[in-house]
Parts: structure tokens; sequence; C-alpha cells
């Protein structure tokens, strides 16, 4: 079953589940406090009989705001059709902030995504490119551990066909993030490359930043037409090694690289005069970065300067 509260009263202690749901499903934190400050106004509309009368009011509100992800997943493609340039998951600072913690305290089994690699950049983005029903079935069932019943509920389908939508989203996932090293080894060995490549390109050593590069890596970068950002993906370890360059040479001295956590992994900021002006998270395989993410939209950078 979902997570229950004994008492309607404690609903409110919901919130920071919920948020990191809806974070999960929509890959922006704004969106995800939208739609649990809507998923609130709901449950706070109800008499207090009928708020009294819910047996789960934790699983009622998960069914709500789960809901309220689909309809926007559902109308997210028109969105980003919109959107100027390359859309990129906004990026949280930090490990799992307190709101986005863990759902449930029971750890996971070793089939399912752990709670950190749910909100890496890598993970969003492979989420972006499911059907808004796959996601939904994906994250509430790997993810938050919902039973496909419920998931039901939430989808308006029938258990077996959720079933049917997570097996799909778990293949899509596994297709584009094949079976990778144990975690530790893993999660040392993309600190290292964050570091030396955060090296290479403060001293604009192109032979270093090749080196560390896969040769068909990809870099997106976005701006949402709001700031200057690479208007298409940068494909190549050379291509992207001379644009970082020049782009520290345009930025002149005041540019700074700082390495912090992104989506519970290392990535650097870009601070100008002492504001963030862009994040740039990171994926890797085999001893190289496969792909650079660099989000340099200020709306999306909020947290950043918040904290």
């Amino acid at each position: 079953m979902g997570p229950a509260e004994p008492d309607p009263a404690a609903a409110p202690d919901e919130r920071r589940r919920l948020t990191g749901m809806a974070y999960r499903l929509l890959g922006s934190l704004a969106d995800a406090e939208d739609v649990v400050q809507e998923t609130y106004a709901r449950w706070y509309a109800m008499s207090p009989g009928r708020r009294a009368a819910v047996v789960s009011p934790g699983a009622y509100l998960a069914k709500v705001a789960g809901r309220i992800c689909l309809d926007l997943l559902g109308s997210a493609r028109a969105r980003r059709e919109r959107y100027v340039g390359e859309w990129i998951p906004e990026p949280l600072p930090g490990h799992l902030p307190g709101h986005l913690a863990g759902p449930r305290s029971a750890a996971d089994p070793a089939d399912r995504v752990t709670l950190d690699e749910s909100v890496h950049m890598a993970f969003l983005v492979v989420l972006d490119a499911m059907t808004p029903a796959e996601r939904v079935a994906f994250v509430l069932h790997d993810v938050f551990r919902y039973s496909f019943a419920e998931v039901a509920a939430i989808v308006g389908r029938t258990p077996a066909a959720c079933r049917r939508l997570a097996f799909s989203a778990r293949r899509r996932l596994h297709t584009a993030r094949p079976v990778l090293p144990a975690r530790a080894a893993r999660e040392s060995r993309h600190a290292t490359l964050v570091r030396d490549f955060k090296r290479a390109w403060e001293t604009q050593d192109i032979a270093a930043l090749l080196g560390l590069l896969a040769p068909d890596a990809t870099a997106i970068g976005d701006g949402g037409g709001i700031f200057p950002a690479m208007p298409h993906p940068i494909e190549g370890h050379a291509e992207i090694a001379h644009y970082l360059v020049d782009l520290i040479a345009r930025g002149g001295p005041g540019l700074v690289l700082e390495e912090r956590v992104v989506n519970a992994q290392p990535g650097l900021t870009v601070h100008h005069q002492g504001a963030v002006v862009a994040v740039f998270a990171f994926d890797t395989a085999d001893d190289r970065i496969t792909r650079v993410w660099a989000v340099r939209n200020p709306e999306k950078l909020r947290p950043w300067t918040a904290s």
C-alpha cells in the first residue's frame, strides 16, 4: 500500500514526499511546488467530513498530485515546442534537499533505482523522453514503490497495463543507461573526472579536455531565450573543448568555476561577480565524460541563488 497517515490532520506532513515525487515527474522544482500547492488546495476545499472519511490521506494526496502531474505532462510537449532553444530539467543544488528526500524508509531492492539516481540529470533526461503514462507508472512504482493497483488509480488504466508501462519505461532507461560499474566506484570516478575537467577548463588546456571527453560526447545548453546558450547540441569532444575554452575567454577574468553537487552528483557552477550564472551537470562512462548539460536560464537557477 502507499504511504498512509493515521490521522487526516497529519496530511500536511506529506508535502515533502509530494514535492519529491512531482519534481521527478516534471523535472521542475517550481512546477512541483505548484502541483503540491494545488493538491493541498483541493484537499482543504473538501468538507471536514469528507477529509475525515479518507482512510489514507497520504495515498489520497499522492493520487491527486499524480493526476495533476499527468495532466501537466500531457501538455508539456506543446509547451516545449514554444520553449526557446534546448530544454533541460531544472538543476538542484546538493544531494537530496530535505523536501526531496526519500519517499520511504525501507531500502530499495537491487533492481530498483536508488533515490539519488532518480534525480541524476541523465535519469531525468531519459524520463523526459518517455510518454506521460510511462513516466508516471515508472516513477511511482520503481522509485516511490507504489503498487500497480495504486498507480492504476492515478493513471486511469488497469494494474496490468501499468505494469506494461513500467516495463516499457524500464527498457527505455536500460537502453539509454546500460549496466554500469559498482555504484561506489562509479561515483568516485565521476567526481575525479569533473574535478579534472574543471582544472583543464580553467587553464584552457584543450589537450586535457580532449582526453577527458568521449570522442562522441554531446553538450547541450539551456538559456530559455533569456540568457545566451549554445543554440543546438554540440557533438564531438573537439567541438565541445573549443567551445568551452572560447566561453571562458569571452567571459574574462571575472568568471569563477566551483565544484558543487548538482542533482546528487559532482558538477560545476559558473559564477560572475559572485552570482551563479550557469550550472553544469555531467554523465560519464568508461572513464570519459559523455554528456555535458549547461543550464543558463536564470529562471531555473533560483534554487542556486537562494543557496
